[in-house]
């Protein structure tokens, strides 16, 4: 269990302090139901309101997938994040000053991240020597100075094609290396990927860098780019170029530009338009869909102002609206990339960002290129075709909008458009929990944690008269309560879920436990019930090993000791 550097107090001060539905509301909408609060939950592909937000327990959790946790879990799953980290965002929204220090950059286990990371250094410190001069003044040509070069952690790879694969070789096995997907072997030796190149780091959600997209400059080449192809740690469909710089000021916008190349994103970073992430060019996926949807409530696609760039724009819109997202566009003209159009027109991109196109205007514009709407076939063609697109979209006024508008375009009878609409009013359904079926000794073993998590007189109990619980999850739980309540003198649900942090299978046993929905106040002799009837099993087990025991022993005397234990256990279980 990985410990904060924060005390539990100062944890339970911060979280007792903190509004969880309030601070949740800022990730996600959530409706009043009851005591409680549902909303779609961010950690799966939710359709109906699966996510269940407890201000009084402050602890949320979902029906669905089972994610379970208090505020600083959600803000440390939701935005991929530490729990320290998590903690300080939650503490500055409640107006609590905490020091959390600073917060170390996680090792990565891994042999590639490690690959990775002395790759990086070697490709920063080439464009800072002299054999980075061409580089650099290439850059600047391109509008992009000292800043950005040092935020981005843009680097070089030499003319020389072994440099590094000589470097890595020094401290990595072959095995590693060629997994890395940085060096290549052939008849004459082992090659780096990269040379002569501008090196454009690529990073996961926490920042780590897994791969690269190298630009040539100073030479020809039949590509321009060149990226690393997918390895373990690089999965081109589940990243997003700038997402660990772009989350916090998303968040603070409320509003994510989504781009195509990371060209685009850094140009964008030139003008101090910062809330920019870039799909790498590749066609938007669910996996990317939804990071997007994580980041803000405002959606804003600016792909390329080509062909091939309103197509993308299409299908990364269609991605969204599967999901419940409406994105707004920018379309550029003159077949401009935002990074050209940015270049040429300078701040005039910002006013493109504060006058965007709603979704169906640019798909009435898109699906309306090459037809003719004074011939009937064609104009047959663009109104189903638009059909199909409105179906696509939840919101309701912007479809009627949208009927209204191509009712105009055409002269068709608004009630004849309507009547081509799916009908996709659905009662919400109230997500069900799945039915576990549990003996009378996990029921039992259950419930007696379900009450030690809200009483420190049966923790006392538990200690006294429960050696062993049979099931590992309960009997690991139990040890982590009995812990907690020896630390700290004071126990409930919320701050155990805390003092796990990470740990997934505490915090799924955790929310089990408080599926039972057991009445809050015990008895004495339920409680007495629940610790007979653990000792029973923990009797019978025993039993049986005994008489095992006793079967294969040859000795007389020995086997009488072994007997006289039985009975021994046997009245053992009838005094609790």
């Amino acid at each position: 269990m990985q410990m904060s550097y924060i005390s539990q107090e100062k944890i339970a001060e911060i979280r007792d302090n903190a509004d969880i539905v309030e601070i949740i509301s800022n990730y996600v909408s959530l409706t009043p139901r009851g005591k409680n609060y549902f909303g779609i939950c961010p950690f799966h592909d939710d359709n109906n309101p699966s996510m269940s937000v407890n201000r009084d327990k402050k602890i949320y959790k979902c029906f669905s997938c089972g994610a379970t946790g208090t505020v600083f879990k959600f803000v440390m799953d939701y935005e991929n994040i530490s729990f320290l980290e998590a903690v300080k965002k939650v503490a500055d929204s409640a107006g609590i000053s905490v020091d959390i220090g600073a917060i170390p950059k996680l090792k990565n286990h891994s042999k590639l991240h490690e690959i990775y990371d002395l790759s990086l250094k070697f490709y920063l410190n080439n464009i800072n020597t002299s054999a980075g001069k061409e580089a650099r003044e290439y850059l600047k040509s391109r509008g992009i100075n000292d800043a950005i070069i040092k935020e981005f952690q843009i680097g070089l790879a030499l003319d020389g094609k072994d440099a590094l694969a000589k470097l890595l070789f020094k401290k990595f096995d072959e095995k590693d290396i060629m997994k890395s997907g940085l060096v290549n072997k052939n008849a004459y030796g082992f090659l780096d990927l990269f040379y002569g190149r501008i090196m454009f780091p690529l990073c996961d959600l926490k920042g780590n860098v897994v791969a690269y997209s190298g630009r040539i400059y100073n030479r020809e080449d039949n590509s321009k780019y060149f990226n690393t192809w997918e390895t373990e740690i690089f999965k081109k469909g589940e990243l997003l170029y700038n997402y660990h710089r772009a989350k916090d000021s998303a968040r603070l916008n409320n509003q994510i530009i989504v781009m195509e190349g990371f060209m685009d994103v850094i140009r964008a970073y030139s003008i101090g338009i910062t809330n920019v992430v870039a799909t790498m060019g590749t066609a938007v996926t669910k996996e990317q869909a939804i990071l997007i949807k994580k980041m803000a409530k405002e959606v804003i696609l600016c792909f390329d102002g080509d062909e091939a760039g309103a197509h993308a724009t299409m299908a990364c819109a269609d991605e969204l609206l599967a999901i419940g997202v409406t994105p707004k566009i920018i379309a550029l003209t003159d077949g401009l990339d935002p990074d050209e159009y940015i270049l040429k027109n300078g701040d005039e991109f910002k006013n493109l960002i504060k006058n965007t196109m709603n979704v169906m205007d640019f798909k009435l514009n898109y699906i309306k290129k090459g037809k003719n709407l004074n011939n009937t076939v064609d104009e047959a063609k663009y109104v189903n075709e638009a059909i199909k697109e409105i179906n696509k979209i939840n919101d309701d006024i912007l479809k009627e909008l949208t009927i209204q508008k191509i009712a105009g375009e055409t002269g068709l009878d608004e009630g004849v458009l309507r009547s081509k609409l799916e009908n996709k009013v659905v009662a919400p359904k109230v997500p069900k929990k799945p039915k576990i079926k549990m003996n009378k000794y996990e029921i039992a073993e259950r419930n007696l944690i379900y009450y030690m998590l809200r009483y420190p007189e049966v923790i006392n109990i538990y200690n006294t008269k429960v050696t062993y619980m049979p099931t590992a999850e309960y009997r690991l739980l139990a040890r982590e309560i009995k812990m907690f309540y020896q630390d700290n003198g004071f126990i409930n649900e919320a701050d155990l879920i805390d003092y796990a942090e990470c740990d997934e299978d505490l915090v799924k046993t955790i929310s089990k436990v408080e599926e039972a929905n057991l009445k809050e106040n015990y008895s004495k002799e339920e409680i007495d019930d629940y610790i007979k009837t653990i000792k029973d099993y923990n009797v019978k087990n025993e039993v049986v090993r005994l008489t095992n025991k006793m079967k294969e022993e040859l000795d007389p005397l020995k086997k009488a000791e072994i007997a006289q234990k039985i009975i021994d256990l046997k009245k053992e279980s009838t005094n609790v």
